[in-house]
């Protein structure tokens, strides 16, 4: 036990970072969840990276990944003459999956305008952060998230043997799997909801799918036997929990900045103690997991290992990330006047008058949902450098939280606005010469402003 432990303990931590990766790899840009939002789509490449992640995850779930091995066998691509025949059948059954979660992406994109304007409704955001905390309950084990067992041995028989047969019962197993995926789904669906981009959406939910069936490939293709369920699928179900827990707070944190402020102190003492609290939650859920070991002496840790662990990974998981977030001190400045900002009705007088005058002119479109332009609110242009630098830009800002609003729509169709925040930089002969689509820091762009004559 003395030589696994530092091996489980690993394989804890790296499932605990792979769940929150987001947040720890993009924690130097501000709010995690909307820096992960912005990042991802901007890079299509991150975006179905993480999605097929999730997707792979969700497959070493104890209600997915026991059905490998039968399923491949059902539509007859372990008995394939052939290991190219085997790969057909099988990335037909994984073709399926994906025809099935595709259109979820796609709707859930297309559905982006009501999503958009309802995360600033702090009711919304409570019933988000409710489900992610029942999603992150079943993980923990409060309840299970599957089918029938009647329901599913009867869709298990759906669709024989062949090519026809494996597509249909990919998108059967699709329907099977949806519980177990419902936890990283959720936030995959809402997330996508806000980017209000189709592709995207699309390819993320194709990507999840990959990833979901990539076992299921490998099985059929190769006729690998899959290693037996156990102790490590424990794991993947802890850490899966303490991702979906620290998402439920990340939502409310986020939708007030005012609690992050009262709770999370800038000195290193606290991030130190909040990560050793983290650290802590993860060696009592290393117990839990080795206690579910087939014939483990210290079986009987299991349960309360698990519910000690619980508090200790999830508030130090949030604590510190929250810490590792938190905006740093603004440049202050008492010279450096604010910026005036001229509103959405003045906008194309104002960029026409400045085409005229030789004045470049910075264009600022916002919402009050959108977390990105928060940020760029309470930390970009407060900063002396940019105000400074700003003054010799005609300053438009467009409040696109009605995006039903006739010159909002007018000015978006103009400018080519599909998501927020969008920063757009126009030199002095009216042409564009910048455009940002994510929160930028204070630094990067007073030095693009610099480079506008």
């Amino acid at each position: 036990m003395k030589r696994r432990l530092p091996v489980m303990l690993a394989m804890l931590a790296v499932l605990s970072v792979m769940l929150l990766l987001p947040s720890l790899a993009l924690a130097a840009e501000g709010s995690d969840t909307s820096a992960f939002e912005r990042y991802a789509s901007q890079s299509p490449i991150v975006a179905a990276g993480m999605s097929f992640a999730f997707g792979f995850i969700s497959a070493l779930t104890p209600c997915v990944f026991p059905m490998v091995p039968i399923t491949v066998a059902i539509f007859g691509a372990t008995e394939s003459p052939s290991r190219m025949r085997g790969a057909a059948l099988s990335g037909t059954f994984v073709l399926g999956i994906a025809c099935l979660f595709t259109p979820l992406g796609i709707g859930a994109a297309l559905s982006g305008k009501l999503m958009g304007s309802a995360l600033s409704n702090p009711w919304v955001v409570g019933v988000l952060a409710i489900v992610f905390l029942a999603l992150a309950s079943s993980m923990f084990g409060a309840f299970e998230m599957a089918l029938p067992s009647s329901l599913n041995n009867k869709l298990s028989t759906v669709g024989g043997v062949g090519f026809k047969g494996a597509f249909i019962l990919g998108l059967v197993m699709g329907l099977v799997a949806a519980p177990c995926t419902g936890p990283f789904m959720t936030g995959m669906v809402t997330w996508i909801a806000t980017t209000k981009n189709v592709m995207l959406g699309a390819i993320c939910m194709f990507s999840f799918a990959l990833g979901l069936g990539i076992l299921f490939f490998i099985a059929g293709t190769f006729a690998v036997n899959m290693p037996k369920g156990g102790a490590w699928m424990m794991g993947i179900k802890w850490a899966s929990g303490v991702g979906l827990a620290y998402m439920a707070f990340a939502y409310i944190r986020d939708s007030n900045p005012a609690i992050a402020k009262k709770i999370i102190m800038p000195s290193t003492v606290f991030g130190v103690g909040v990560g050793v609290l983290f650290l802590i939650g993860i060696a009592l859920g290393t117990v839990h997991v080795l206690a579910e070991r087939r014939k483990s002496p210290i079986a009987h840790l299991s349960k309360p290992m698990k519910l000690a662990s619980i508090v200790p990974a999830v508030v130090g998981a949030f604590l510190f990330i929250s810490w590792l977030n938190a905006p740093k001190e603004i440049v202050a400045d008492p010279n450096a006047p604010k910026i005036a900002w001229a509103q959405k009705e003045e906008a194309e007088k104002i960029v026409a008058a400045s085409a005229a005058a030789k004045k470049p002119v910075l264009i600022d479109f916002g919402a009050t949902w959108c977390k990105a332009c928060m940020e760029l609110e309470e930390q970009t242009f407060p900063d002396a450098r940019v105000r400074t630098e700003a003054a010799r830009f005609a300053t438009v800002h467009v409040d696109a939280t009605d995006d039903e609003d006739e010159t909002v729509k007018k000015l978006q169709g103009k400018y080519k606005i599909v998501g927020l925040p969008v920063l757009i930089l126009i030199d002095s002969e009216g042409k564009e010469v910048t455009r940002f689509n994510e929160f930028v820091p204070p630094e990067k762009f007073v030095a693009a402003m610099k480079n506008v004559k």
